[in-house]
C-alpha cells in the first residue's frame, strides 16, 4: 500500500482523542511529550483532508484546560505531600531543583505563571499541580488555563499547519518525503524544547547551589 493511502486509513477521531488525551495527561502533571504530539498531528492534518484542523486545535484546547484543572484539584487536596510523591515517581522532572524553580516562577508571577508556563516545558507539568498546592484562587487560575490553552495549543496548530500546507506544496509529489519532513519537524521541535529544559534545569541547580552555600556561611557566621 502507498504510503498516502495508509495515511488516509488513519481515523481521523484516533489522532483528535490521543492529541486531547496526551495533551491533558501532561497538563495534569504526568511527563509526556504533548508538544511534539500536537505538532506531529497539524502536519498530519496538513497533509490528510479527512483530518479537520479545527476540530484538531478544539481538542487540544479542550485536553489542555481539562488537564490542567484536574491537575489544579489534585494538587489542592494533595498538597505538598503530592510533589514529594511525584519527585519520588519522576525525579527527572519533579525533583527539589524542578520544584524550586516552579515556585519561584509562581510566586513572581502568580496567575501569569499559568498562562506563560503553558509555553514552557517544565511549567506545562507543573502549572495545574502547583496551583492547587499554593492554593491560587481558583478563578484565578481559571481564567490564565483557558486563555493559556487557547492561545498554545490553536495558535501552534494554526501556525503549524500553515506551514505543513506550504511545505506541502513543495513536496507533495514525494509522499514518503513529505512524512519524513513532518517526523524530522516535529523531532526537532522536541530536541529543542528538551535542550531548552536542560538548560533551565542545570541554571536552577546552579542557583540552589548558590543559595545554599551561602546559607551555610550565613549560619556559620
Amino acid at each position: 500500500m502507498h504510503i498516502q493511502e495508509w495515511l488516509e486509513t488513519v481515523p481521523a477521531i484516533a489522532v483528535y482523542l490521543l492529541v486531547g488525551g496526551v495533551i491533558g495527561l501532561e497538563s495534569l502533571g504526568i511527563p509526556l511529550p504533548g508538544e511534539i504530539v500536537l505538532v506531529s498531528a497539524t502536519l498530519l492534518a496538513a497533509s490528510q483532508d479527512h483530518i479537520n484542523p479545527y476540530v484538531l486545535g478544539g481538542c487540544a484546547v479542550a485536553g489542555a484546560i481539562i488537564g490542567d484543572s484536574i491537575g489544579y484539584l489534585i494538587g489542592r487536596k494533595g498538597g505538598k505531600p503530592l510533589l514529594d510523591w511525584l519527585g519520588r515517581k519522576f525525579p527527572k522532572h519533579f525533583g527539589p531543583h524542578h520544584v524550586a524553580t516552579a515556585e519561584k516562577a509562581f510566586t513572581k508571577w502568580g496567575m501569569w505563571a499559568v498562562f506563560v508556563g503553558r509555553f514552557i516545558a517544565l511549567l506545562r507539568i507543573f502549572a495545574g499541580p502547583l496551583a492547587g498546592v499554593l492554593k491560587m484562587p481558583y478563578w484565578k487560575f481559571l481564567i490564565a488555563n483557558v486563555l493559556g490553552g487557547i492561545v498554545w495549543a490553536g495558535g501552534t496548530v494554526a501556525l503549524i499547519y500553515t506551514v505543513g500546507k506550504v511545505a506541502e506544496e513543495w513536496i507533495g509529489k514525494f509522499s514518503w518525503l513529505g512524512l519524513v519532513a513532518a517526523l524530522l519537524f516535529g523531532l526537532g521541535s522536541f530536541v529543542v524544547m528538551r535542550i531548552k529544559a536542560k538548560k533551565a534545569s542545570r541554571e536552577s541547580e546552579a542557583t540552589a547551589g548558590r543559595s545554599t552555600e551561602a546559607e551555610a556561611v550565613a549560619a556559620a557566621e
